[in-house]
């Protein structure tokens, strides 16, 4: 027999994953368009998605849906990208 908590843990993992299904994706696409807009050369765009960009690897980073480093190193390639970027452009 399975106990009530193990019950309990097993509806809140399906529930958990969901969640950090759907973080795992919206993260995924964000990161694709700050890099399309940097490919194309759409400065201020890209300083927006950038922006937007790095809150969500962040957030995810705290809430343990991608790892700190992880998280940290598409941040850098992002930012290393756009000063590249903003300072070609000036």
């Amino acid at each position: 027999m399975h106990r009530q908590s193990a019950k309990k843990h097993a509806r809140a993992d399906v529930k958990k994953r969901d969640r950090n299904r759907h973080r795992k994706a919206t993260l995924r696409t964000t990161l694709k368009n700050a890099e399309l807009a940097l490919q194309e050369g759409n400065v201020e765009t890209a300083q927006q998605l950038c922006k937007v960009t790095t809150s969500l690897l962040d957030r995810a980073a705290g809430k343990g849906v991608i790892k700190k480093g992880t998280a940290n190193r598409q941040k850098s390639r992002i930012m290393s990208k756009l000063n590249a970027l903003t300072a070609q452009s000036a």
